[in-house]
């Protein structure tokens, strides 16, 4: 049975602030940002995808716009996000599987999905978590498949940085910067880890990381 007790940062940071969550994004990113990254993985048809911390399943939405034919799930320990994410997926008529769990306690067999994202929700974890959330994505995957993970942070946001210091909290974002995440994604046995691109924002840079099981 799949862990929910546990305490956890909403999709939006509080609760109250889900209903903006989508708009803000919207207006922050403009899309482009989830399109790049379910771009890189260059996704086919009859794969089967998870994405991890999933909110209010914009990522996902994409990802089925993106190839229909591939078998989408989302994982996230935030009920109402689930269900503004479930609503989006009925009126799209898109066929998703959403399950409500934490991304280091992830509730699928060994080698069951060909990709894994992660969608701004790295930097709301400790990084224990961080470590057991990769762990558990490099156990899920197939051989062969592939991590594709965005975020805030990368190798052009200082450790000691205004985002660092008052973004998010500093301890959860430092392990953001530099060479942290693939350096992580190692350790967790990952090969080809890397940082594929960045770009600015209004809140900071934005980094896409890619690393294969």
């Amino acid at each position: 049975m799949a862990e929910t007790h546990r305490t956890y940062i909403p999709a939006a940071g509080h609760d109250w602030l889900l209903p903006l969550y989508d708009p803000i994004q919207k207006w922050l990113l403009g899309g482009f940002a989830y399109r790049a990254l379910v771009e890189q993985a260059r996704l086919q048809a009859g794969q089967r995808v998870l994405e991890i911390g999933c909110g209010t399943g914009n990522v996902l939405v994409l990802i089925k716009q993106v190839c229909p034919q591939v078998d989408a799930v989302g994982l996230d320990p935030d009920p109402k996000a689930l269900d503004r994410a479930r609503r989006k997926t009925v009126r799209a008529r898109l066929a998703v599987q959403l399950d409500r769990g934490f991304a280091d306690a992830l509730p699928y067999a060994d080698e069951s999905f060909d990709h894994v994202f992660s969608s701004f929700m790295f930097h709301h974890l400790t990084l224990d978590v961080k470590r057991g959330a990769l762990r558990e994505a490099h156990r899920v995957l197939k051989p062969g498949g592939s991590l594709q993970l965005l975020d805030f942070g990368g190798a052009h946001v200082p450790a000691n940085g205004w985002f660092a210091r008052f973004v998010h909290g500093a301890d959860l974002i430092r392990d953001n910067t530099g060479d942290r995440i693939p350096t992580l994604m190692c350790e967790a046995g990952f090969t080809a880890a890397a940082e594929l691109a960045h770009r600015p924002t209004l809140f900071g840079h934005i980094a896409y990381f890619r690393a294969e099981r």
